[in-house]
């Protein structure tokens, strides 16, 4: 038997149940959960804020685990090995999106915590296709955030373009990972969080060494590219002001209240406003090759499974720097 924390309905706490462990059916392995960092789209699945979850469901898609069980079919892990399992848990491989090196977009896709039982549990089960090696440089615990904190900033990254000044809006979990790697790459990172909250600011000064404000004040410099990982899509219009001309303003959330109406002259000499969707296997194998040449911190808080609904109220609160971690066991 095993232990799992579940969704019924949206906004209701999770319910923790017991159930018999589950066997990988072909193509699929079972890891034994050894951490599962708590992500802002799991709130949102709480929350009823992204539709049509698959209930009840298992929360959780920053998983890490070792293999204890291998399904028919499945030759590139071993029993023992340690791998991480993302948000893309399915794609169709047959579509468009899937066929042109965009499988984030596949219509078919299905998304671990959200469509498949997902990491608040003792154990997981996961297509083999979509796991991960993790780099042994990172404990169990400081590994979780990478796999979508680090994941979806490596993309919004990907998605700013060769940006020298980076703004980032909303500095958490995501926020944290994606500065190291921009101060890795040489780029100067300005660090805006909720105005008055001195705290986050210090945390972001803490992890960029650099400019550190509220979203309401205007950086020294314009900045060439701006990342948003804050749900508010008041921001947008903030971010542009704060972009030279040519600039981008990388959304990076999977959620987001509305955009408020704004001047065109906002977005005018060929400024651009683009999301980042879920993520892709490349994104994967490049983000943990990098994260093995060089040492991210992840700033961690880690909880007892059985209350993982204190660490998604914390997460709600604004009250965690970083990112919570589930601990099984």
């Amino acid at each position: 038997m095993m232990h799992a924390m579940i969704l019924t309905a949206p906004h209701r706490p999770l319910e923790r149940i017991a159930r018999v462990i589950p066997h990988p059916e072909v193509g699929q392995v079972l890891l034994r959960v050894a951490a599962c960092a708590v992500c802002r789209t799991d709130l949102h699945v709480v929350d009823g804020e992204l539709p049509d979850p698959v209930l009840p469901i298992v929360p959780g898609h920053e998983i890490v685990g070792h293999v204890v069980a291998l399904g028919p079919g499945v030759t590139e892990f071993a029993e023992g090995e340690r791998l991480g399992i993302p948000w893309l848990g399915w794609t169709c491989g047959m579509c468009t999106y899937c066929q042109s090196a965009r499988e984030n977009l596949c219509p078919q896709a299905r998304f671990t915590g959200y469509q498949i039982d997902g990491g608040y549990a003792d154990y997981a089960l996961a297509d083999a296709r979509y796991c991960f090696r993790i780099p042994a440089r990172y404990t169990d615990r400081e590994a979780a955030p990478l796999l979508c904190a680090g994941l979806i900033g490596y993309r919004a990254l990907r998605m700013a373009g060769d940006a020298k000044r980076l703004g980032i809006y909303g500095f958490g979990a995501a926020a944290h990972i994606a500065a190291q790697v921009a101060r890795h790459r040489g780029q100067s990172v300005f660090a805006f969080t909720r105005p008055g909250d001195k705290a986050a600011q210090a945390f972001a000064h803490r992890i960029t060494g650099g400019w550190v404000g509220g979203s309401d004040q205007t950086p020294p410099e314009m900045l060439d590219a701006a990342l948003i990982f804050a749900p508010v899509g008041a921001l947008v219009p903030t971010a542009l002001r704060a972009v030279a001309p040519g600039g981008t303003v990388v959304c990076g959330g999977i959620h987001m209240s509305d955009v408020p109406s704004f001047p065109y002259t906002l977005l005018w000499q060929e400024r651009v406003v683009r999301s980042v969707a879920n993520l892709t296997r490349r994104d994967a194998e490049e983000f943990l090759a990098l994260a093995a040449e060089f040492a991210i911190v992840t700033e961690t808080t880690p909880y007892p499974l059985a209350q993982a609904n204190k660490a998604l109220s914390d997460l709600r609160d604004g009250v965690l720097t970083g990112a919570a971690v589930l601990i099984p066991g």
